[in-house]
Parts: structure tokens; sequence; C-alpha cells
């Protein structure tokens, strides 16, 4: 069953003895693209962590009219497919390449499961590394199919 949770909970539930996936997004509207992404991160360890930009940094990634989706919406959105393990909202300040070294310090994933399309991936290649886990590349980009392409009028 999957489980939203805080994420000063979540670091008190997860176990060391566990390959722990960590994967990170918007997640507005859920399509096929994202299930597919979650399902090659899912078999990249035992426990799938997914943690969701909260609705104020989305407006700063996407603009004024996004999130489509509020954050209670998104979060229940994806422990409905039953993928994740645990599902959480990231930090405000998760911009900062120093927050994601704080999240990875604190949940210390094995991989941390990202698109091919993910901004920064050789700085947080080398967090991962420091903590003792491995960027991985679990699904290559799509550029057909995307929220912003599916809500684009025309």
């Amino acid at each position: 069953m999957t489980k939203i949770i805080d994420l000063k909970d979540l670091i008190t539930k997860i176990s060391p003895h566990q390959k722990i996936v960590l994967a990170t997004g918007v997640f507005d509207i859920l399509h096929s693209e994202h299930e597919k992404f979650l399902q090659a991160a899912k078999k990249q360890g035992d426990l799938l962590l997914v943690g969701l930009e909260s609705d104020d940094r989305v407006k700063q990634l996407k603009g004024s009219y996004r999130p489509l989706n509020p954050i209670k919406t998104r979060l229940q959105n994806l422990a409905a497919l039953d993928l994740a393990d645990y599902v959480f909202v990231l930090p405000e300040d998760f911009d900062h390449l120093q927050q994601h070294e704080v999240l990875i310090q604190q949940l210390h994933p094995h991989i941390l499961a990202v698109s091919s399309q993910t901004p920064h991936q050789s700085q947080k290649q080398k967090i991962m590394a420091k903590y003792g886990g491995q960027l991985k590349v679990v699904l290559p980009h799509n550029p057909q199919i995307s929220t912003s392409k599916l809500i684009r009028v025309k």
C-alpha cells in the first residue's frame, strides 16, 4: 500500500537494509510517461520514494497557471497508482543543489532515478556518489508526451 507521508516521518520509516530508489518531479497530470518512469524506477530497488514539488515550486518551474492539480491531489493520484512505497512533498527550497544534497543525506537512496531530460545530472551524480549512491537514467525522454503538451491550447 502506498503511503503519503511527511518527509520528517519518512526519514524514520526507511530501513538501511532495503535498496532505496528516489524519484522526484511535478506529476501534475499523470500520463503514460509518468507511469513508465515510475515502473522503471521501481524495478531499480526494494523501496521507491517519490518526492513531489510543492505548488509554489511548480509555479516557479512551470508558470503561474500551474499546477493544475494542487499538491494534495497530486499526492493522492500518485498513491493511487500503487507504484511508490512512499510519496512526500519536497522542501520549498528544493531549487538549490544544496537542498538536493540535504535530501540525499537524509534518505540515503542507493539510486536516484531520473529521465534523460533531468537537469543538472552531473552535479546530482556527484552528490549521489558522495553518499554511496548513483544517479540512473531509467527512461529516455519522450518529447511527444508531457503535461505541458497535454494542456496546450491549440
